[in-house]
């Protein structure tokens, strides 16, 4: 017990240390560690911040061999179906290991799409044994925050490419965007647009290119006119198809890279007065609830979100018992699955 005490001490700073540092009492420091309410924010701010300067580490205090580990999961936004796919996906997953889960959102603003800082503080107070992050990314500073402190984590098919060692589940974009296309060649299109992510994005890049692949296959040049970005957004995705409907030669079918986007590619077909699908194809990419609830229902494809959340779940596991995974990436397949939104080009 002796010798364990001061092999712990070794290794890092003590909590007098950590207050000495920060000029507060040891109570007050410890009060910031366990995460007590009773500090002032400015008191607060200023022992966090040594305790990352240090490197302080707390130990759970429970013990880990009677108490089912705890797993923290952090999606964007508890506000759309994608997370409740992928909680869907946690939560089975979970049940079958014993593992028991916190579930935290970024927030519920569109463009804060990254964990606040206040938020990875915690999760060495809850004692937290790893990390499944559904986010578009993470920042290099908290990448390194969580390596500094030894917390495994997966993420679920982010947007941006994380950096080297991190690893990720997702889903096979490239064969998603050539099963698109690929559908829409065999019903007679050849004048087909694209409306993808941002254009830096790998994940919607990946679809396009697969996208262009298809038409190269069959022997199609793509046109530059016809690729539109909109960040996967619903409203920009309504003005990108009206850009495309006002070309002199305007598509015949139209790949939405996402399922929100397709939906505003509805809405300005149906301002314009055109009908889906006798004017004009749509598929586009994910299979979200909304895909059925549409009217016509939406060909698409399907990116397997609960079940690229249960595989990540599970490598974060293997991660947290030690084992490290031979490669970073894991992608999932794709398929298309074709509604009523797609039908033969009426001039074809």
């Amino acid at each position: 017990m002796v010798r364990a005490a001061r092999a712990s001490r070794a290794t890092g700073p003590t909590l007098a240390v950590v207050a000495r540092e920060a000029g507060v009492s040891v109570p007050t420091a410890s009060k910031v560690v366990n995460g007590r309410d009773d500090v002032a924010p400015a008191t607060r701010r200023r022992v966090t911040e040594v305790l990352d300067r240090l490197g302080y580490v707390r130990r759970p205090r429970f013990d880990l061999a009677r108490a089912p580990r705890l797993v923290d999961v952090v999606v964007h936004s508890l506000e759309n179906s994608r997370s409740g796919a992928v909680l869907h996906g946690v939560e089975a997953a979970a049940y079958d290991a014993g593992l028991e889960v916190v579930v935290s959102a970024c927030s519920d603003r569109p463009r804060d799409v990254r964990p606040p800082r206040d938020w990875l503080e915690r999760i060495v107070v809850r004692g937290s044994s790893g990390v499944l992050f559904d986010v578009a990314e993470l920042t290099g500073a908290q990448h390194a925050w969580l390596d500094r402190h030894r917390i495994p984590f997966v993420m679920v098919d982010p947007l941006m490419a994380p950096p080297p060692g991190v690893v990720s589940v997702g889903a096979a974009n490239w064969q998603g965007g050539v099963t698109a296309t690929e559908h829409l060649l065999h019903l007679g299109h050849e004048r087909i647009a694209v409306i993808g992510g941002r254009r830096n994005e790998p994940g919607s890049g990946a679809r396009i290119a697969g996208y262009r692949s298809a038409l190269a296959s069959a022997g199609l040049r793509h046109r530059a006119e016809y690729v539109r970005h909109a960040g996967f957004d619903r409203a920009a995705a309504r003005r990108r198809t009206r850009e495309l409907l006002d070309l002199p030669v305007p598509p015949t079918a139209v790949f939405a890279c996402s399922d929100t986007m397709a939906l505003g590619v509805y809405e300005a077909l149906a301002e314009r007065g055109l009908r889906v699908p006798d004017d004009v194809s749509v598929v586009g990419f994910d299979d979200l609830p909304e895909a059925r609830w549409v009217a016509p229902a939406l060909t698409t494809v399907r990116r397997p979100l609960s079940e690229m959340a249960a595989t990540a779940l599970r490598v974060l596991l293997r991660m947290m018992d030690g084992d490290r995974p031979e490669s970073t990436r894991t992608e999932l397949s794709t398929h298309l699955v074709e509604r009523a939104s797609t039908a033969p080009p009426r001039d074809g």
